[in-house]
């Protein structure tokens, strides 16, 4: 919970892909009633526009390019590639700056490793990139790291430390205020990877706690992002995320517990296709960031996308 948000807002969620010249898609659907005891006013999704890839063949490209994050001077973007030829790992996070003619030539950033690095998320002033990996020296197998941004580039890199990374799995860190928001299979929850928060004191994590409510549940919770109200969720889920369809949902806390979470609609999730890592796009953040294969039957790597979202109270 962040403070001082007011537990009982029931905002309404308001989805506007960016317009284009492409077909444009435009519906008004209500998030189907959850149980009556997780029951608060549905909220109401408008959607119109187009979904073009971000920086096509920039940042998206014919590999798997996944969870985007935009600082908030807009000026630079950051992303991981499962594949992406270039890196020490070919798995590695990738950086592009804005130019006035548009986004540069992707490089790899300067803190990858030959291991697996993935998740980058800037923090809500840009000083910090939070992300996940597997490099030598964790505790566990994939954990959670921070490196400063610099003048220069990029300070030394951070381990999160023992109270927030486990034996096991820590993924998709996103820090909004004071609170770490993130998934991992290492700390209890409710079944598989689950959605957890940290508060940060004196610069370090002192707790760890499950997002109370009905929003983890035996299937697998992840890669979760606050909205611009710092309590509202999207988030990907899936039954079992190494064989299973995965999609995104939306999640609103109510009196201080979160339900259970609406599967959005298929302008966002891409039918017959995985639509994941939601991330908050710090340079506007009425806006989010995804990533899908649209069509599910293109031979392109995952995309990334932008799309519009509105709270309205």
């Amino acid at each position: 919970m962040i403070a001082g948000m007011n537990t009982h807002l029931k905002p309404t969620i308001s989805f506007r892909a960016p317009h284009g010249p492409q077909a444009s898609m435009r519906a008004t659907f209500l998030l189907a009633a959850l149980p009556l005891a997780a029951l608060a006013a549905p909220a109401a999704v408008d959607i119109s526009g187009d979904t073009r890839e971000f920086a096509p063949d920039i940042i998206s490209t014919r590999y798997a390019d996944v969870r985007l994050t935009i600082s908030p001077d807009g000026m630079t973007a950051m992303w991981f590639s499962r594949n992406r030829p270039g890196g020490p790992g070919g798995y590695d996070i990738w950086m592009s700056r804005r130019k006035v003619t548009g986004w540069a030539e992707a490089v790899p950033v300067s803190f990858n490793t030959a291991s697996r690095d993935f998740d980058p998320a800037f923090s809500r002033d840009g000083r910090l990139v939070y992300f996940a990996s597997d490099r030598t020296g964790g505790v566990g197998g994939d954990d959670l790291y921070r490196v400063a941004v610099t003048k220069n580039g990029f300070g030394a890199v951070e381990h999160l430390g023992n109270v927030v990374n486990t034996a096991r799995n820590e993924w998709a860190p996103m820090m909004f205020g004071s609170t770490l928001l993130f998934a991992s299979d290492g700390h209890g929850g409710a079944g598989r990877m689950d959605l957890f928060t940290a508060k940060t004191r004196k610069e370090r994590f002192d707790s760890v706690e499950a997002l109370p409510g009905a929003v983890n549940t035996p299937a697998d919770e992840f890669d979760a992002t606050f909205l611009s109200d710092g309590v509202s969720l999207i988030f990907s889920r899936a039954d079992n995320l190494e064989k299973d369809p995965v999609a995104l949902f939306y999640s609103d806390r109510i009196d201080g517990r979160y339900l259970a979470g609406k599967r959005l609609f298929d302008a966002i999730n891409t039918p017959r296709s995985d639509t994941y890592a939601p991330m908050l796009d710090w340079s506007d953040p009425n806006y989010i960031t995804f990533t899908t294969r649209r069509p599910a039957a293109s031979l392109r790597g995952a995309d990334l996308y932008r799309v519009e979202v509105r709270l309205r109270q």
